[in-house]
């Protein structure tokens, strides 16, 4: 027994050290300091069974806690999920890209439009009038613009708008014959050399696709409509350390980042299908036809998360997307393991919400809308607060349990709360005991 102790102890102490050395790389004061607690707590108990075996009712306190923590063990292995009601999607109404807050916040530009949606939609005008009358992001007035810096995010999203161009492009004359499976496989290894960390294909299906433009004025209002058949979804990683500035400016330098990271693999991507004789189109910020998050959900890279955007199950919200839709037969991708636990997750987890500054998210069940039950948000809530911070916020993207560096213990954590709705609850109790369940905004400008 004094033998199987050691082991115990110097296995337990191990992994609180490395737990706590990770929280000191992450900057997790709090998460360190209950590791140094907990080290020393753990110590204790198991140098009173080595030192006090002796004495009567310690070796029965010590057989128990090994049979308590033996079960522990066994039943967070099982893997066991209730089955979940599938989404009906046959009814969905195709999303009309003229009613998304970004494409409302640029009527104040263009009244001609403006009177043209108002018109359609009057109980929209009063909310949007005083969305329109706050700053513009990137422009002085907001809490957190800083002259120098809030410059920089509002070039990167200009120079996204100067490179819609490259979206499309001249189709090499005469289709060359390729494999499918190896022009796939070939996709998704250069958009990783240039920086994706996971890509995914699928079928387009008609609520994969705008029904009407919005967000340009010279299309604006004009129906969409595509020959292409195949889907390329783009996942790049966000910095964890300046999302959890969120929701200062570190958040929205790093968005624009990343923005522009993901455009540049669906050009060069789309650029390579039409070198082959094949037409095909990159949907990038600010110019897209297609919706990312339905995409990249079909072709098996995440979820919807209650935060109403894309959860990815290693780097959950903390990412940005990017699309190439083309004519190219492709070879779709197999769902990626543990979708249904991200989404029991997210049922149980609400952290999100809780911190939500401007209470947009849902706190219960998944609300109905489009003619489908899914998670979406109050946009106007949202964006109205983004203009008075002046950055696009995050902070649900911050305080996400998900939202954590893909080290060695945290994916133990990820493959823990796979297993079952058991261990999720113990996670999620865990995650709020040493990271906090409610995270203060920070005053800091910048």
């Amino acid at each position: 027994m004094e033998t199987v102790n050691w082991i115990v102890f110097i296995v337990t102490n191990v992994f609180i050290l490395v737990f706590f050395t990770a929280s000191i790389r992450e900057k997790e004061k709090r998460a360190a300091g209950l590791a140094l607690i907990a080290l020393t707590g753990n110590s204790c108990l198991w140098i009173f069974f080595i030192l006090y075996k002796h004495l009567q009712g310690v070796s029965i306190a010590n057989l128990a806690v090994f049979i308590l923590g033996g079960l522990f063990v066994l039943v967070s292995t099982v893997k066991y999920f209730p089955s979940r009601n599938g989404r009906d999607l046959s009814t969905v109404e195709k999303y009309d890209e003229r009613d998304i807050m970004f494409a409302r916040n640029r009527l104040q530009f263009h009244p001609e439009l403006a009177e043209r949606y108002y018109a359609d939609h009057p109980g929209k005008r009063d909310i949007d009038g005083k969305i329109h009358g706050k700053p513009e992001l990137g422009e002085p007035g907001a809490f957190y613009y800083d002259a120098h810096r809030s410059p920089v995010f509002d070039a990167a999203f200009t120079y996204l708008h100067r490179t819609r161009g490259a979206s499309m492009g001249e189709v090499s004359p005469g289709k060359k014959k390729v494999n499918s499976g190896t022009v796939t496989r070939v996709i998704e290894e250069t958009a990783r050399h240039y920086g994706a960390v996971d890509v995914g294909v699928t079928r387009i299906k008609p609520y994969h696709i705008y029904s009407r433009y919005g967000r340009h004025v010279e299309n604006w209002g004009e129906e969409i409509n595509t020959s292409h058949t195949f889907a390329v979804v783009m996942v790049v990683a966000m910095s964890v350390e300046n999302i959890k500035a969120a929701p200062a400016l570190p958040v929205v330098l790093e968005s624009a980042r990343h923005y522009v990271e993901s455009a540049k693999i669906a050009h060069i991507i789309a650029e390579y299908i039409r070198g082959l004789g094949y037409d095909a189109r990159s949907h990038t910020d600010g110019n897209y036809e297609t919706l990312c998050v339905p995409l990249a959900v079909d072709a098996g890279l995440g979820v919807l998360g209650r935060l109403g955007i894309f959860m990815h199950p290693v780097h959950g919200p903390c990412v940005r997307l990017s699309i190439v839709t083309t004519e190219m037969e492709l070879v779709p991708t197999s769902p990626k393991p543990g979708m249904v636990s991200i989404e029991k997750f997210c049922d149980i987890c609400k952290k999100c919400a809780d911190n939500c500054p401007t209470q947009s998210i849902c706190v219960g069940e998944e609300p109905e809308s489009r003619g489908f039950r899914h998670w979406s948000i109050d946009q106007e809530k949202c964006f109205s607060f983004w203009k008075s911070i002046g950055t696009d916020c995050g902070f649900c993207i911050a305080v996400c349990p998900y939202t954590k560096p893909d080290t060695s213990i945290h994916k133990m954590v990820r493959f823990y709360i796979s297993r079952n709705p058991l261990n999720q609850r113990i996670a999620l109790f865990l995650d709020d005991l040493f990271y906090g369940r409610k995270k203060s905004i920070p005053t800091e400008k910048s």
